[in-house]
């Protein structure tokens, strides 16, 4: 059995992201288990199921919606990647490959709320 939404690249993508997002805390202080590490895990997962979820929703207009969500959890993470790297606690390369997976992220859920006719937000 396949849902729906497993079937979406960009869920794939963000799936993909997840397993990034985590393997990049694992080398943050300790001291960080319960406030960075665990606010950008969350970030993170909130991206798929976002999809995931709004995938199951009855109308295009409620799938959008949670695109949107999705899009703001992404940037989320972007922000707090930023954070890491200002700390020491990821370097240049771990940076760089985390928002190229972002970016790639944030213009599928572009493209896919687009297509269910929601203008996205994306101003890049």
């Amino acid at each position: 059995m396949t849902f729906r939404f497993e079937k979406l690249e960009v869920w794939q993508r963000a799936r993909e992201f997840n397993r990034a997002a985590y393997d990049a805390v694992r080398h943050f202080p300790k001291s960080e288990e319960y406030a960075l590490s665990a606010q950008l895990r969350r970030a993170a997962i909130s991206v798929s199921s976002n999809i995931a979820e709004g995938s199951g929703r009855n109308s295009d207009a409620d799938f959008a919606h949670f695109l949107e969500i999705a899009y703001g959890s992404l940037m989320e993470v972007v922000s707090q990647i930023y954070l890491a790297f200002d700390q020491s606690y990821m370097n240049e390369s771990e940076l760089n490959a985390l928002l190229q997976k972002a970016d790639v992220i944030a213009g599928q859920l572009s493209a896919l709320a687009r297509s269910l006719g929601r203008e996205p937000r994306r101003t890049k």
